[in-house]
Order: C-alpha cells, then structure tokens, then sequence
C-alpha cells in the first residue's frame, strides 16, 4: 500500500474515532512496540555466568508499563553484567524509547559503572555468547546521569569489540563523546538511534541530534569479535540484535518502538 494512501486511512480512521491521533499517526509512520507493557515476550535474557533466559533475582521485571532493571534482589554483583535482547535481529530502523536512570547501583559494582547504563545495537545472538561473557560484541548508545564518573555528557557510542568511523576516520577509541549534556537522576529522558545498516548511525536525546557515526565494524583485535570472525562473521556490521543493559545500576524504561526504514 503506498504511504500517502496509508496515511490517508488511519487519519481517517482516527477522525470517526476507530483510532485516537496518535495511534493513528504511529501506524501511518509504520512504528511498532518493542515492549507490550505487559512481560518480556519477545525478549531473551542473558547474564554474565547465568544459563541463558534465567532472570537472576528478577532482574528484569515489568511494573505499570515500565520495565525495569532493579537490584533489590542482589547482595552483590560480582561483575555480572546483563542484557535484555530483542529476539529478532535489525538492520536500518529508527529506535526511539525512553529511559530513567534511578536509585543507587549495586555497592561493588565497578565505579563507572554507576549512573551509567545504555542499549546496544547490531549487537551478536545471545546463543552465541560465552557464559561468562560480560557485552556482547557491539555498539552502545550509552545513557548516563548526572554524577556520573564515566562521561560529562550522555548517549555516547562505546564500542566493545567493535571500530567505527567518526569524522572520516576509522577510530578505536572504546568511548566516543556525544554533544549532550547530563540529566538529573529520576528525570525521564528520550533516546532515539536511527540506522543506517553498515552505512551510518545517529544518535539523539529529547529531539536533538548529538552524534553521528559511519560504518561501524568488528574489531580484530578484541578476541570476541576474532571469535565471530573466525566463524564466518564478516567484518562489516550491518545488522544485528538490540539490547538493553543490565550493569548494576537500577535504570526504568517505557515506549520502546522501533520504525523500519527502507
């Protein structure tokens, strides 16, 4: 159906009152919800020494429409570090959620780890994951909060097992900096990642673009990554799973949709 016409159907549909507005204009733009309110359907869990899909101590769990990531069930966290990942895996789509950063992080959990939280893109399968390993090979939109030690500013591109280009040069530098500044813990921030497959990455925060980057790939020298390239994986990225963070700090998130783009 062509979008014009589609367009001309939900708005349509919105006026007699089948649909409200703005469902209305969610369906006309082709967005979907990543996240039901409801349960993890569609997500896979994976935790760092855990077996995969067990939710160690409730980790991850859904409370009035928000799914959270709480440690009230941990005495410690001993490094393992955690995520939710979409069952299917994506190519060039824009991502758009938002997130809360809230409470304190689990006592031992390492310093920049604290505040500090994101979510990942073009990210490996979590049945290809080593038990005991801690990221998965890919690229994070980070979110940090006010207090933070591990930036000055949030969604900033961290690279593990992985290089990008950032103004024409291919770097390897594991953090990239945004153009964003911090927010106050407990405020509800938006976060939107639009991607381009292998070609470019966008990042923005409340509307604003803050970052771009191109041509994101595996890095041959992280032994993750060797591990996937020595399996056939090519060096390019283009596609992958997404992936929220669990790294021993308490963070909400809500109005998870993503928008496939052509």
């Amino acid at each position: 159906m062509p979008m014009r016409l589609a367009r001309f159907i939900v708005t349509a549909l919105a006026a007699i009152g089948t649909l409200s507005a703005e469902a209305a204009a969610s369906k006309a733009e082709n967005w979907h919800a990543l996240f039901n309110g409801k349960d993890l359907s569609g997500w896979t869990i994976k935790i760092a020494n855990r077996p995969l899909n067990e939710n160690y101590a409730n980790t991850f769990r859904v409370e009035d429409g928000v799914l959270k990531v709480s440690y009230d069930g941990w005495s410690k966290f001993e490094n393992r570090f955690g995520h939710l990942y979409t069952n299917q895996p994506y190519s060039s789509y824009i991502l758009k959620l938002e997130y809360r950063i809230v409470g304190r992080a689990v006592a031992d959990a390492p310093h920049w780890a604290k505040l500090n939280s994101g979510v990942m893109i073009h990210s490996q399968s979590p049945l290809s994951l080593r038990l005991e390993q801690a990221f998965p090979v890919s690229m994070e939109f980070q979110f940090l909060a006010a207090g933070a030690t591990a930036g000055t500013q949030t969604a900033n591109a961290v690279t593990p097992g992985t290089n990008l280009e950032f103004a024409g040069k291919l770097l390897t530098d594991h953090i990239i900096d945004s153009k964003s500044k911090l927010f106050p813990l407990d405020e509800w921030v938006t976060a939107e990642i639009e991607v381009h497959g292998h070609d470019e990455v966008i990042h923005r925060i409340n509307g604003a673009e803050v970052l771009r980057y191109r041509h994101p790939q595996l890095d041959p020298q992280d032994a993750d990554a060797r591990r996937l390239l020595d399996a056939g994986a090519p060096l390019q990225l283009s596609f992958g799973h997404i992936a929220l963070q669990a790294e021993g700090q308490p963070i909400w998130f809500r109005n998870i949709n993503i928008r496939p783009l052509d």
